[in-house]
């Protein structure tokens, strides 16, 4: 058989692309087995460290409770990350470019990040119900409803988990999540539609019932390695081609191992995932069933604010801003940002961590001391 670019971005239009009948299942799993022959030659990457210090506060079966508090108790923020292909760092890559670092630089001092753990054999049969009893777990260790920061695919599961327990949230920031599959066309949203969930069963035999991370990236495209990418992502230069100093060179490395680490996911939870959110879109018609209850978005009324980045490209902004019209919070309570930013750099880019979430901050805080609420209007962007 000749060699595809496996490794290479054409690989996941490709799929896109195929028709039903060409799009086999044994034509995805030579796919997969080939990659995975690849990727058993390569040493795997160190697993990124926080640059934040923090404390496990508690171990679950799918998820660790980290507090990176800093100071007396007041409000609590918890922090829902991504479950998908990164890990949890994406919330504290690096100084200079951590979300936790900002939120407590800016006053969030009570704050926690639920990660999700890497799906071991003994996880393939976890679904999005485990992930959310455990969550549920988690979330009563604080005293009282907190402030509940969903970041990617955390986002979905944050709104989940919100309309599902509306006591246990106060407020709810949902940041790049794609939430109305619908709204608008993004490049994962043509994968799922087009592709058969055959083809992405398939891929779950290779990993055993799990998808390996490292099989995902390979799939996916190669680690961005060019300047211009990394500071596209990290919002570090204005000159995307110039010249790179030492102690960047020393940061582009940093994001580089850190986009090699891949965390795997069960099989169940991920074929949930592409089947009820992608493809059928339940949450956003509110027809998803959690935890054996209905979920009803417009029940939703807690205040909510929606961030999303211009020129992201894995989550398109219509599908994060139009939860506005599913919930039924009072437009007077619900906060709309559109920030000229990548998908990454929603997290770790310089601009929004120094500009957009400190004005997060300032929502969440005004919110809570009972000042008048902010009404939803267009942000202004930079040029």
């Amino acid at each position: 058989m000749a060699q595809l670019p496996f490794g290479s971005p054409f690989l996941w239009p490709m799929m896109a692309a195929m028709s039903a009948s060409e799009a086999t299942s044994a034509f995805v799993h030579q796919m997969a087995r080939f990659t995975t022959t690849e990727m058993a030659s390569r040493p795997e990457p160190p697993r990124p460290e926080w640059a934040s210090a923090n404390r496990v506060s508690l171990e679950l079966p799918t998820l660790t409770l980290r507090d990176f508090s800093t100071g007396p108790a007041d409000m609590t923020t918890v922090i829902c990350a991504p479950y998908a292909l990164h890990g949890a760092t994406v919330a504290d890559f690096a100084p200079g470019h951590s979300l936790i670092e900002t939120l407590l630089a800016h006053g969030r001092t009570n704050l926690h990040v639920v990660e999700w753990r890497s799906a071991t054999p003994q996880m393939r049969l976890c679904c999005i119900d485990t992930l959310l009893s455990d969550l549920n777990v988690a979330m009563d260790e604080f005293d009282g409803p907190v402030d509940l920061i969903g970041l990617c695919q955390g986002g979905w599961m944050a709104l989940l988990y919100a309309a599902r327990f509306p006591a246990k949230v106060r407020r709810l920031v949902i940041a790049g999540a794609p939430i109305d599959l619908a709204a608008s066309e993004s490049g994962l949203t043509r994968v799922a539609s087009r592709t058969p969930i055959s083809m992405f069963a398939e891929l779950l035999k290779v990993g055993e019932g799990r998808v390996l991370g490292r099989m995902m990236l390979e799939l996916w495209g190669p680690t961005p390695s060019q300047p211009a990418a990394i500071r596209r992502e990290l919002q570090i230069s204005d000159d995307p081609n110039g010249p790179v100093s030492a102690q960047e060179s020393e940061l582009h490395k940093r994001f580089r191992d850190w986009y090699d680490w891949t965390v795997d996911l069960p099989g169940v939870y991920y074929l949930e995932v592409v089947q009820w959110l992608y493809k059928e879109n339940r949450l956003a018609q509110s027809a998803f069933v959690a935890l054996g209850r209905p979920v009803d978005l417009s029940q939703v009324r807690l205040p909510l604010l929606l961030l999303a980045g211009r020129d992201d490209q894995v989550v398109a902004p219509p599908q994060v801003m139009s939860t506005a019209n599913l919930v039924g919070t009072p437009a007077c309570d619900i906060k709309t940002i559109e920030t000229p930013s990548s998908h990454l750099a929603l997290f770790m880019g310089r601009d929004s961590l120094t500009r957009v979430w400190p004005e997060i901050v300032s929502w969440l805080d005004r919110a809570e001391s009972g000042a008048p609420a902010f009404c939803s209007v267009a942000e202004p962007t930079s040029p």
